[in-house]
């Protein structure tokens, strides 16, 4: 039996679970033209039993204390995690939307390898939508893209040719030799440290007087709401152009100004501090191979929504982007999550309660970008027409807005809790008009 320790992040996200804030990413994709839904719950069944990783679920163990590992499942069954939903004709995209958040809200099961797939199809017309879900110990959004990519027919029919897209971890010991004693000794001294150094970092960044606007201070009560946004990357790109920066940066802006329109039409005041986005980075090194196990860092970013100029907004954006990027990823409130890389597996076991209420300390809404293959994509033959990416909402967190580019366009997947943002279609469109109005001032 195959068996891999869990790297510390994903050990973390592991632990940090609950049954009111489930720990797993998910992505909400449509396909144009038509097809028979048991067709495709076929073909994905298939696809995802190819790839190694989707047949593994974690265990327990004894050493060490605290940790958790990667198991092969014996009695791996696929057809237990892909499932077919029929939806009404109608408005078929808004239904999709309202019952993924409402499978988001759901934790997946412990036991079984944790992810799940649903088909959703139109009842009578054939139009369908495919719902992913992958726990965050699972992968981190550039492992999860490697993962779920295997299931389009461009990489599926790659694997298929002979060029595998997972590469198996050969098992890991957790009990050392003796001669490994006085080494891992030594590594664990200098971890001590750099923990040290890097909670000290985190703690002089937290904040105990949370930003307490009403938009954000209802308690969570575990619902999940969805929102999609379509925004035009030649927009974006021309921004970019004019401010200098980066295209994150952009969006960055327009989520900050999205924000301010959204509390200002609800009537409600300015908060007196910036809002805080947690804005993850990929730690991976280019051109390397997906290894396993999360490599992620983060910055944090002051949100300007009490600036109501949207050019001073990205302005201010870009300046604390820079000022992150010079310091680098590891230093700063941020940097939580190299700090779990530098913790024992006890601690995660014993502190994730504590860390996650933590986390209001430090940021009110979590803004990441996630990269898709710039190929044009397909399941079954059916083009990929729209991809909305989801992310974990954390204790005391209302929203999570994660943002990827396909197709020319730049696709915006907002989770919220359903009852703390009750209005989130409102957020959502205000993402548009928040494009459109930093774009006049590019141009004009």
């Amino acid at each position: 039996m195959s068996t891999e320790l869990l790297a510390p992040l994903d050990l973390a996200f592991w632990h940090l679970e609950s049954t009111e804030h489930p720990m797993h990413l998910g992505a909400l994709a449509f396909f144009e033209g038509q097809s028979d839904g048991d067709r495709v719950a076929r073909l994905l069944a298939e696809r995802a039993a190819a790839i190694p990783r989707l047949g593994m679920r974690v265990r327990t163990v004894l050493l060490p204390v605290g940790g958790a590992a990667w198991s092969t499942a014996e009695d791996f069954d696929v057809r237990r995690h892909v499932r077919r939903i029929r939806l009404p004709e109608s408005d078929f995209e808004a239904h999709a939307a309202e019952i993924a958040g409402a499978l988001m809200e759901q934790p997946l099961e412990r036991g079984l390898p944790p992810w799940e797939m649903y088909v959703l199809t139109a009842a009578d017309t054939g139009t369908f939508a495919v719902l992913v879900k992958l726990h965050h110990a699972l992968a981190d959004g550039m492992r999860a893209v490697a993962i779920g990519a295997g299931i389009f027919d461009q990489i599926a029919g790659a694997s298929t040719a002979g060029a595998r897209t997972e590469r198996r971890v050969p098992p890991r010991s957790w009990l050392p030799g003796p001669h490994q004693v006085v080494g891992f000794a030594r590594d664990r001294i200098e971890e001590v440290g750099r923990a040290v150094g890097i909670g000290a970092s985190v703690m002089r960044a937290s904040r105990f007087d949370p930003w307490g606007a009403s938009a954000f201070a209802a308690g969570s009560s575990g619902t999940r709401r969805l929102g999609t946004a379509v925004l035009g990357l030649d927009d974006v790109l021309r921004i970019r152009r004019a401010a200098g920066g980066t295209a994150n940066d952009v969006l960055l802006a327009v989520v900050a100004g999205a924000l301010r329109r959204w509390m200002l039409e609800r009537g409600e005041p300015l908060p007196g501090a910036d809002p805080r986005a947690l804005v993850p980075v990929s730690r991976r090194r280019p051109g390397r191979a997906a290894a396993s196990g999360n490599k992620l860092s983060a910055y944090l970013v002051g949100l300007p929504v009490s600036e109501a100029d949207p050019w001073a907004r990205l302005t201010a954006v870009r300046r604390t982007m820079d000022r992150n990027k010079a310091e680098g990823p590891g230093r700063g409130a941020g940097a939580v999550a190299v700090l779990a890389d530098h913790l024992p597996p006890l601690a995660h076991r014993l502190g994730a309660p504590l860390a996650g209420s933590a986390a209001r300390m430090l940021f009110d809404v979590l803004v990441t970008s996630v990269p898709l293959p710039r190929s044009t994509l397909s399941l079954g033959g059916s083009p990929l027409r729209a991809i909305y990416p989801m992310a974990p909402l954390a204790r005391g967190q209302s929203l999570a807005v994660a943002l990827t580019t396909y197709g020319g366009r730049v696709h915006a997947g907002l989770v919220a809790d359903a009852k703390a943002v009750p209005d989130l279609d409102r957020l959502t469109a205000s993402l548009t008009d928040e494009l459109a109005a930093l774009l006049r001032a590019a141009t004009g």
